[in-house]
């Protein structure tokens, strides 16, 4: 059953891990095209004094910290009327008072994966550069967002060249993937 809004010509974007370098280069694109998104929401883990910029920079209304003393500091920065959530449950409740269209999840580890299925149930799109999601719960998400008609986009280079090889054939074409690892915890190996 299809649930999710088609995507409409000027997307509303919520960008969780805006301080990172996926985060970053959204913003990047949303300076460019700023008639096609809206920003609607931000959120990083610690790193207050960039975020608090691109809060000012975007003029967004919510915001989210998962460190608590983060979002404390970032109070004291941000005007009144930027809601700060925080907290893991945070970004579940910045999801959910944004409104996004999209919500890219561009934060590190397994922190987005509650994020990504309140967006699912929502019926909001995801662009996912968090590959921790997909390799943990992938089954799991891909289903719920089937079932809500909601579009997951990979954003991560590697992952959207498989998403674009792939893209109109069937699982039966395809005998098997290899996938390579590098970066991260692979960079020192």
């Amino acid at each position: 059953m299809n649930h999710a809004a088609p995507l409409p010509p000027r997307r509303r974007v919520l960008v969780l891990g805006s301080t990172g370098s996926i985060g970053t280069s959204a913003l990047k694109v949303w300076r460019e095209m700023p008639e096609r998104m809206e920003i609607v929401g931000l959120a990083a883990n610690q790193s207050v004094e960039t975020l608090v910029r691109q809060a000012l920079e975007t003029g967004v209304r919510h915001a989210a910290f998962t460190d608590e003393q983060a979002a404390a500091k970032a109070r004291a920065l941000l005007p009144p009327d930027v809601t700060i959530h925080e907290g893991a449950q945070g970004l579940v409740d910045l999801v959910r008072a944004t409104g996004a269209d999209l919500v890219l999840i561009a934060i590190v580890g397994v922190g987005g994966l509650a994020p990504a299925l309140a967006a699912i149930e929502d019926g909001r799109h995801l662009a996912v550069a968090s590959k921790e999601i997909l390799v943990m719960a992938g089954e799991a998400v891909m289903e719920a967002a089937r079932r809500r008609g909601v579009h997951v986009l990979p954003v991560d280079s590697e992952h959207n060249a498989i998403f674009q090889c792939l893209e109109g054939r069937g699982a039966g074409e395809v005998r098997r993937l290899l996938l390579t690892a590098s970066g991260g915890p692979f960079r020192t190996l």
